[in-house]
């Protein structure tokens, strides 16, 4: 069995310093005790440059190149938000990005990433990964994975560290997942810290892989069109990466899933009281407060992770 290395507290910390020219350090609220969720608190990475956390894991990453490989140029794959966040990192450095995105991606996200001055390849979902790998190779590019890397792991786990110096002994920390980097880094980065501390993955029903996977203690895969059907279009991987896994079986305390009509409510929820933007992914933790208030104790911590949702599209969400 091979014997996979996680990433370690002082490779997060590390991970801080490179970072904290590149991104926020984002504010902690307290939903109203006397609410739905009341006296949750929320960790706003939604306020992130890029409009999510991905940024810290995108800079983490690009900052560890030497020149050879800036003077190559990036590749990844995105739904929207990492690819965002890597043309944000690569044009701060001078570094030429290549995003490879669903034709199903949101226009919106699109024209952000290419903002940046990113050039955008679109592809069915299932082959997006696939044409990113083939690019790098071709072209001698850096391939700069969404979430199954230790670079974009230790980046993402600086939340966790914030989160931490601002809430100090929370009870329990729910962090969404779709490719798994983002709650293995905070995962890591709580549990090093202060051990009696949940961390409990929170993912859509319709995009449940991770859920079941967790119950039968394997990994699991579920195909694009399944993992498609969720309004949370951040989330919508067809499974968390190796790497990701193994942090997740060491440290991850719970999974739960919710359903469309709670990522809903949750945006409406954070819209009407938190007066907040907030896309359906970044939503599913303040439903997984909504919809288990019996598995969540009070005072927790949920990380609210990016707020890129055009006005339209939010506009609907709140209509319903």
């Amino acid at each position: 069995m091979e014997i996979i290395e996680t990433v370690t507290l002082q490779d997060i910390r590390l991970a801080a310093d490179r970072i904290a020219g590149a991104c926020l350090r984002t504010p902690v609220v307290r939903l109203p005790e006397n609410g739905p969720a009341g006296g949750a608190w929320l960790k706003l990475e939604s306020l992130q440059r890029t409009g999510s956390f991905k940024l810290r894991g995108a800079s983490n990453a690009l900052a560890q190149l030497d020149e050879n490989q800036r003077r190559a140029g990036v590749v990844t794959h995105s739904s929207g938000n990492h690819g965002q966040a890597v043309a944000c990192a690569a044009a701060s450095l001078g570094v030429a990005a290549t995003v490879v995105m669903p034709d199903v991606a949101s226009p919106w996200k699109i024209a952000r990433t290419q903002a940046w001055g990113a050039e955008v390849v679109l592809r069915p979902a299932a082959e997006t990964v696939q044409l990113a790998h083939e690019l790098a190779r071709g072209t001698g590019a850096c391939l700069i994975p969404p979430f199954d890397d230790a670079r974009i792991i230790a980046g993402q786990g600086t939340v966790g560290l914030e989160l931490l110096e601002q809430i100090p002994e929370p009870p329990a920390v729910l962090v969404p997942v779709g490719g798994g980097a983002l709650v293995s880094g905070i995962a890591t980065a709580v549990k090093l810290t202060l051990a009696g501390t949940r961390v409990i993955a929170v993912e859509p029903e319709l995009a449940g892989d991770l859920a079941e996977g967790f119950r039968a203690g394997e990994r699991r895969t579920w195909s694009t069109d399944l993992t498609g059907r969720t309004i949370a279009d951040g989330v919508r991987s067809s499974a968390v990466g190796m790497l990701p896994w193994a942090h997740i079986t060491r440290y991850v305390d719970a999974v739960l899933t919710v359903t469309e009509d709670g990522i809903r409510t949750a945006v409406r929820l954070l819209a009407e009281v938190g007066k907040l933007v907030v896309e359906p992914s970044a939503a599913v933790t303040t439903a997984a407060l909504l919809e288990h208030p019996g598995r969540i104790p009070a005072g927790s911590v949920a990380v609210v992770t990016g707020g890129n949702v055009d006005l339209d599209s939010f506009s609907r969400l709140l209509a319903r």
